[in-house]
C-alpha cells in the first residue's frame, strides 16, 4: 500500500510539473500576441506552437506510461466544506479559488461534462448514425477538394513571396573577389609584376608604372648612301648615332 502510494504521489509531482511547464508556455505565447503583435513574426508564432505540441505530447507519455498509475481508479471525496477563505488553497490555485465552499466544489469535482455539452454531443452522434454512406463520401470529396485548393493557393503566395523576398535582397555585384585579391597580392608582395631593366646612359624612357609593356617598335631601315659632288665643305662635322632610337621616332 504505501509503495502505491508514494508511485502516486512520484506521478502527481511529474503531471503537475507537465502541466505547470504547459501553462508558462500558453502564458507566454499570449503575452506576446498581446504586447509584441506590432512586431511578431510567423515563424515565431510556429515556434510556440512547436513548443507547446511538444509539452503536450509529453504529457500525454507521462500518462499513458506503464508506471503511471490509473487515475480514473482513485476517487476525490471532499471531507470539509467551508465557506471562509483558505490562504493556502488561494495559493496552491494561484488565487483562481479562495475557498472550498458548495458552490465551487460541483464545478471543479464534477466527472460528467456540463449538460448543455452532453445535449451538443448526442445531436452530433445522432446526425452521425443517421449520415448514409454515400453522402458521407461526397462530403469527404468535397473536403478534400477545398484543401487540394488551399493547398494550391498557399504554395502560389508562398512561391510570390520567395521571389519577391529574393529580389528585395539579392544586390548587383560592383566588385570582384579575385580582382581583389589580385590587387592586394600585386601591391604587398609584389605578385604579377614584371621587373624593368635598367635604361642605357643616353636613352630616354616614358615615366610610368613598373608593369609596362612596351610595343615593339620595328627596325629603322638604313637609308642608302647616295654619292653626290658637291664641293668640299671645310667645317668638319662628327655626328654619333644615340645607342638607341626614340620610342616615338617614325621609322
Amino acid at each position: 500500500m504505501q509503495r502505491e502510494e508514494k508511485q502516486l504521489e512520484h506521478s502527481l509531482d511529474a503531471i503537475i510539473q507537465r502541466v505547470q511547464d504547459i501553462k508558462g508556455s500558453i502564458a507566454a505565447f499570449l503575452m506576446k500576441l498581446e504586447h509584441e503583435y506590432h512586431m511578431l513574426q510567423w515563424p515565431s508564432v510556429l515556434d510556440s506552437f512547436a513548443l507547446l505540441s511538444g509539452q503536450i505530447n509529453s504529457l500525454n507519455k507521462l500518462l499513458k506510461n506503464e508506471k503511471t498509475p490509473l487515475l480514473r481508479n482513485y476517487i476525490l471525496l471532499p471531507l470539509i466544506l467551508s465557506p471562509d477563505r483558505d490562504a493556502e488553497l488561494e495559493k496552491l490555485t494561484e488565487g483562481r479559488v479562495q475557498a472550498f465552499s458548495h458552490e465551487v466544489v460541483p464545478g471543479y469535482l464534477r466527472t460528467k461534462q456540463e449538460q448543455d455539452v452532453e445535449e451538443k454531443q448526442q445531436q452530433i452522434n445522432k446526425q452521425a448514425s443517421q449520415l448514409t454512406v454515400e453522402n458521407a463520401q461526397k462530403q469527404i470529396n468535397a473536403l478534400n477538394r477545398l484543401s487540394s485548393s488551399l493547398l494550391d493557393m498557399i504554395s502560389a503566395m508562398r512561391e510570390e513571396w520567395e521571389s519577391e523576398l529574393s529580389q528585395k535582397t539579392s544586390q548587383p555585384q560592383t566588385s570582384s573577389l579575385a580582382d581583389t585579391h589580385s590587387l592586394i597580392a600585386a601591391t604587398t608582395f609584389g605578385k604579377g609584376l614584371k621587373v624593368m631593366r635598367q635604361p642605357e646612359p643616353g636613352s630616354s624612357v616614358p615615366q610610368g608604372p613598373q608593369e609596362v609593356v612596351q610595343p615593339q617598335r620595328p627596325n629603322p631601315t638604313p637609308t642608302p648612301s647616295i654619292n653626290i659632288n658637291k664641293a668640299p665643305s671645310s667645317i668638319k662635322t662628327n655626328i654619333k648615332a644615340g645607342s638607341s632610337a626614340h620610342p616615338y621616332i617614325r621609322p
